[in-house]
């Protein structure tokens, strides 16, 4: 099972990315973020908006993940 919030604290780590930056990008309070990264799963909407601030996508990470069988 992909931990979702892990892979976006992740994916912000590796692009050098804080956590206010990301709450700019998709509206939020910068407390909201620490809370996703804690999430195992989160709604699809905020996932799209993450994936678009980032310009990764969470989704084919996921999809591949479930075709291999892995747990990230």
């Amino acid at each position: 099972m992909v931990h979702i919030g892990q892979l976006i604290k992740q994916e912000m780590k590796r692009q050098e990315r804080t956590p206010v930056w990301l709450a700019r990008k998709i509206h939020c309070q910068r407390p909201n973020i620490y809370y996703i990264y804690s999430q195992p799963s989160i709604n699809t909407h905020l996932l799209i908006q993450i994936s678009k601030a980032l310009k990764v996508d969470f989704f084919k990470i996921i999809s591949e993940a479930m075709e291999a069988d892995e747990t990230i």
